[in-house]
């Protein structure tokens, strides 16, 4: 879909430019999302507000780099120089929160594509490269790195892998779902991971903690967002055995791998990526918006309510109480998915190219999200809470976000697409310094759909080091059909 035919039928963030034009769009939309006018700077800024963990770790300051995969690994799972490159610019944005950078395979067969990064004894050196080459960065443009958390992401993609081929998925699954099997062309008897082969992956979780602590990294994520593995072990209401059905059964995934990364890596910190709430699979409707793509009752959201468009957060706070009894205090929040559900994970104006166009003012998505973490916050006070989708806010990004500090909606402010064409946000918001506005993402979305088309990750738009690659023109191609 081409950004010069489209035109959005929602008013676009950049045409709101004053404090009364956003008021005025927010009451017109019915959107509860608060906004400071002022910001703050220096000590008094909310931004600047440190953490120090239960472990001992410093968290120098409330932004947070979510991890984003640039898909521009080697086949044997190595960074490369683009790799490098974009954990460069994460160590120099000012934020203090590495969440992870990326998501690093546990398993080969686990792997979301070819070119993803993969934790191993091979791979050993280069990640001890990756975390020195952070910590260096960060202390070169701010004087120490001893207030930065720098972490990795664990994960298995699940009914997403596809490990060995750009094109061709060769999904893991934990039961038979009667949408995404249709969806992505998985016959009904599509066989199930077993147990074993759980307990299995288990193990290599925990090898990939201890490899990750041995390497330097403070903490690791057990990715449990987006519909990869970890989230579907929360909606497998269907599931025979011991990883099914009840919701004790249904965390035991993550209860068993704290287990082990505590008793092969003590001292690691663990982390915690939730879609704390999710929503039924959308596809195009007839004029090209999002629909549901499954009726009411819908039972397969996790966080959900049965009519698939809703929230009903009991169960993920069952979750939480999970985690807490884990001790695990760090936890980043995101909602739904990418695959089947993208506006309400990551609310953009444009679609990707296998999206669809917005069935609401991305607005709406964004204040989702921040009402969803200020009820977890509210109700788990002791989590050190990270939230997402602040991107589409743009102009206005500082501005919201200071406000959930202020108001205790969040601890940190999660930064994803925004950092690929403005990594030096943070540093610029701490500083009291104007935003950039010719580097502020426009949720073009074209970092979404060079991945689905086999090409690396980044900001092909505004990020002049990516715009001038040929395969800019093919991704230009692709979206103008």
């Amino acid at each position: 879909m081409s950004t010069g035919k489209y035109k959005p039928q929602y008013p676009r963030v950049a045409q709101l430019k004053t404090g009364e034009h956003l008021r005025d769009h927010l009451t017109k939309e019915g959107i509860a999302m608060g906004f400071d006018e002022e910001l703050k700077t220096g000590d008094n800024s909310p931004f600047a507000k440190a953490h120090t963990t239960r472990a001992g770790n410093t968290i120098g300051n409330a932004f947070c780099i979510l991890p984003m995969e640039g898909w521009d690994g080697t086949t044997d799972g190595k960074p490369t120089e683009l790799t490098k490159r974009r954990w460069k610019n994460f160590a120099i944005s000012g934020a203090k929160l590495l969440w992870g950078c990326e998501a690093v395979a546990v398993q080969p067969s686990g792997r979301a594509n070819p070119n993803q990064l993969m934790i191993n004894e091979q791979n050993l050196g280069d990640f001890d490269e990756l975390f020195k080459m952070v910590e260096n960065e960060h202390k070169a443009a701010f004087g120490n790195s001893d207030d930065l958390l720098t972490g990795l992401q664990l994960t298995h993609s699940g009914r997403f892998c596809k490990p060995n081929s750009k094109t061709q998925m060769e999904p893991k699954i934990l039961y038979s779902h009667p949408v995404l099997n249709k969806k992505f062309g998985l016959a009904d008897d599509y066989p199930l991971m077993t147990d074993g082969e759980i307990s299995e992956l288990i193990d290599a979780y925990v090898i990939a903690a201890v490899r990750a602590q041995k390497t330097g990294y403070k903490f690791v994520d057990i990715k449990h967002c987006h519909g990869y593995l970890g989230h579907e072990f929360l909606s497998a209401y269907d599931r025979e055995g011991n990883y099914g059905k009840s919701l004790e059964n249904r965390t035991r995934f993550i209860r068993e791998i704290t287990a082990g990364i505590r008793a092969e890596a003590p001292g690691l910190e663990i982390g915690v990526r939730m879609s704390i709430f999710d929503w039924v699979p959308f596809k195009q409707g007839p004029e090209g918006t999002g629909i549901p793509a499954a009726e009411s009752p819908y039972k397969y959201s996790f966080g959900g309510n049965e009519s698939g468009i809703g929230e009903n957060l009991s169960e993920s706070f069952e979750f939480l109480k999970e985690l807490e009894k884990l001790d695990i205090e760090l936890l980043c929040t995101t909602a739904g998915s990418p695959y089947y559900n993208p506006h309400i994970q990551r609310p953009a104006l444009f679609p990707p190219s296998d999206g669809y166009m917005p069935p609401e003012d991305p607005l709406h998505g964004v204040a989702r999200q921040i009402d969803a973490v200020a009820e977890v916050k509210k109700a788990f006070p002791s989590f050190y809470t990270v939230g997402s989708a602040y991107s589409y806010l743009q102009e206005w990004l500082p501005n919201v976000a200071q406000n959930v500090l202020e108001t205790g909606k969040a601890d940190s402010i999660g930064l994803g697409r925004m950092v690929l064409s403005y990594p030096e946000l943070p540093a610029d918001v701490l500083a009291g310094t104007p935003m950039k506005r010719a580097k502020i993402c426009r949720t073009f979305s074209d970092c979404t759909t060079a991945p689905r088309n086999g090409m690396i990750s980044g900001c092909f738009p505004l990020d002049p080091f990516y715009k001038k690659m040929e395969i800019h023109e093919t991704l230009k191609t692709i979206k103008a059909s």
